[in-house]
């Protein structure tokens, strides 16, 4: 697609000249992008711009617009994303944090909470770029995080932001697949595990969004009916739990009642489901017999 002429507009005109390119695309929430694309750009919000665009700006910001009319995901553009509170490095070969996800983390907070422990144990497992785990450690300084994530892509994300997000606060990042790692911890050593593993189905796999293809497969793909991890996680790691000790997950929306079948099936109790901010199940909390 050909890049939009920008130089020489006024900010609110470039600014539609963009979202008109990216609606052209077929791009989700053009508006929405067009201004983090101009801020990117301009250093600015266009809402308080008002010189025209200079031949510079207008360059980055054409530039900025034919990518993401090309699908590359916001977010990769960006280079980093906001999650809860606090940003996170992210770009090609890493998960794109999502709002969703967030409410992964109030709950796993939620049930550290009740728990009242100072200095809980937690595994954020296929952490990704860290959210969950970073998040968990944001909001219970105490806990002793461990993120563990196996993709090299990912992990260089993964040990940047364990370093930089919260400045004054770190978690330990470890290099391992989740599908055969369990046993690397003692029984009944972790106080809690959170994860949003990948969940795809090879149907789902095979009619990705052009901004989810972009993203990494081993991030996505469950196998070919999306419970691959859901599997590994609800019995070979429920050995690591405490008892009495909390398993969270996040889940695709048709995959609530497959989960808890899981859950029961390997003797998991006082199962729940949370719903995200839009009213879609999404959290699976499962805990293990006192």
């Amino acid at each position: 697609m050909t890049e939009p002429r920008l130089a020489g507009l006024a900010p609110r005109a470039a600014l539609r000249a963009v979202q008109s390119c990216l609606a052209a695309a077929g791009v989700p929430d053009a508006g929405f992008d067009a201004r983090e694309l101009y801020r990117l750009a301009a250093g600015r919000d266009p809402r308080l711009d008002t010189e025209p665009l200079g031949p510079d700006t207008a360059a980055r910001l054409a530039a900025l617009a034919a990518r993401r009319a090309a699908r590359e995901p916001l977010q990769y553009i960006a280079g980093q994303w906001d999650f809860l509170d606090f940003t996170l490095a992210v770009g090609p070969g890493v998960l794109c944090p999502r709002a969703d996800s967030e409410c992964v983390c109030e709950a796993a907070l939620d049930k550290l909470h009740a728990a009242a422990r100072p200095d809980p144990v937690v595994l954020d497992l296929c952490a990704g770029s860290g959210c969950l785990g970073l998040g968990v450690k944001r909001f219970w300084p105490g806990a002793r995080v461990t993120c563990v994530e196996n993709s090299p892509a990912a992990l260089g994300y993964l040990r940047r932001n364990a370093v930089r997000a919260l400045p004054g606060l770190t978690v330990e990042v470890r290099a391992a697949d989740v599908l055969a790692c369990a046993a690397d911890w003692a029984a009944g050593s972790v106080d809690l595990i959170v994860s949003n593993p990948p969940y795809l189905t090879a149907a789902e796999m095979a009619a990705l969004q052009p901004e989810t293809a972009r993203e990494p497969a081993c991030a996505l793909d469950g196998g070919a009916d999306g419970l691959r991890f859901y599997r590994c996680l609800t019995g070979p790691w429920q050995r690591a739990l405490r008892p009495g000790g909390w398993l969270v997950l996040e889940i695709g929306c048709a995959q609530r009642q497959a989960v808890l079948d899981l859950g029961r099936q390997n003797g998991w109790v006082n199962a729940a489901c949370r719903r995200d901010y839009g009213g879609n199940d999404r959290v699976i909390l499962l805990q293990k017999p006192e």
